[in-house]
């Protein structure tokens, strides 16, 4: 019974455009993956900076892990509170401009964990529609009561905060946005928190490391807490959360990610502060980044494509799932590697191609892949 069932949703899934089966990856050498002993061009990774194939990063990662063993061997709150994890959690907080921290295993379970925890039932929650499907979960966990506002229109976001009287309220958003590539408004922002006085959650995963002055993000003035992931500019893996030491305190109390899931391993948290240095010199990455990824919206709007996006996450607009698919195919073809966000990643009938930019693009990169992709879709519309 259930087979048949899971299969007939799986053939709808491929009928309207929207099965996944990506590539199987054998390994990277940069800005290339290996995938089928061919080298391809990829525009799907979030290794910003491209620390992740750092050499000196690796050895770094590697000694620690010789030092300090594979695993914390449990719980945080049983015997995996290693005194290197909290003295990095201390770094963090510090370098970031906020009391404490606290890892996670992924930026998921810290968006679930932070807003599933803090809020219940009575609360007032208010978030850009655009957020990330954990933090989305993370807020129906919660049981609070919650209201979306139209993506980065904070005209809208004030309407929300006008009504619902003098109960507790908070503002969960992003700083970059992972899909729309829009930046967040923090001035804006800022202003209605002082007028308002909600508590603000501010997802800063794609804009630590790659955006800000050592790469410190763009929201500090603003979030009262913030989260951040070392799985994507950083190179590595696992997430971070900024907030104040008593926020800390309940979450090692009453977080269900933090009390049930084994702690990161100490040699992760060694490696961590190892990191801070590495993304706090890599000013010439983030001004590499930010100019290649000017160039390649530049080309692709000369081009004639809508594109949105204001730093290193592109969206090609498409519009229809099955030209999405069939664009990025091609692109494969010809040894480009680029992700087509399709619902429910993005809304229906709203199907992108996302492009991540890196560092260690080139211009040659950027020529190939708009010139490629100008063939590709013209050859779709001939016919």
């Amino acid at each position: 019974m259930f087979e048949k069932r899971f299969l007939k949703r799986l053939e709808i899934q491929k009928q309207n455009g929207l099965y996944r089966n990506p590539p199987e990856i054998e390994h990277r050498e940069g800005r290339y993956i290996i995938s089928g002993k061919r080298r391809v061009l990829n525009f799907s990774s979030n290794d910003y900076l491209g620390l992740s194939t750092s050499a000196e990063f690796s050895e770094k990662v590697a000694d620690n892990f010789h030092k300090y063993g594979t695993s914390s061997g449990s719980s945080r709150l049983v015997s995996g509170n290693h005194s290197v994890i909290r003295q990095a959690e201390e770094r963090y907080a510090e370098r970031f401009g906020y009391e404490d921290s606290l890892f996670f295993p992924s930026g998921y379970q810290a968006n679930i964990g932070v807003i599933s925890t803090f809020f219940e039932p009575g609360d007032r929650l208010i978030f850009d529609k655009h957020i990330h499907a954990s933090s989305v979960m993370g807020i129906q966990l919660s049981r609070a009561d919650y209201k979306g506002y139209n993506h980065s229109s904070l005209s809208h976001l004030e309407k929300r905060l006008q009504v619902g009287g003098n109960r507790p309220a908070a503002v969960i958003t992003e700083s970059l946005f992972s899909m729309d590539g829009d930046l967040l408004n923090v001035k804006d922002l800022a202003g209605l928190k002082e007028k308002y006085g909600f508590l603000s959650i501010v997802d800063e995963a794609h804009a630590f490391g790659a955006l800000g002055k050592n790469g410190c993000g763009i929201a500090g003035k603003v979030a009262d807490v913030a989260i951040g992931t070392f799985g994507k500019a950083f190179g590595f893996f696992g997430a971070f959360v900024l907030l104040p030491r008593s926020f800390k305190e309940f979450l090692l109390n009453f977080s269900s990610p933090v009390i049930y899931s084994t702690a990161l391993p100490a040699a992760h948290a060694a490696s961590a502060v190892d990191l801070l240095e590495l993304v706090s010199g890599s000013d010439e990455k983030r001004e590499r980044l930010e100019k290649i990824s000017i160039l390649m919206k530049k080309q692709l709007l000369e081009k004639g494509f809508r594109v949105k996006g204001d730093a290193h996450i592109l969206g090609v607009e498409i519009g229809d799932e099955n030209m999405a698919v069939m664009l990025s195919k091609k692109l494969y073809q010809s040894d480009i590697f680029v992700f087509s966000a399709r619902y429910p990643t993005v809304p229906m009938g709203s199907a992108i191609l996302r492009i991540s930019m890196t560092a260690m693009h080139t211009e040659m990169d950027v020529a190939y892949f708009v010139e490629t992709l100008t063939r590709e879709k013209e050859r779709i519309a001939d016919g």
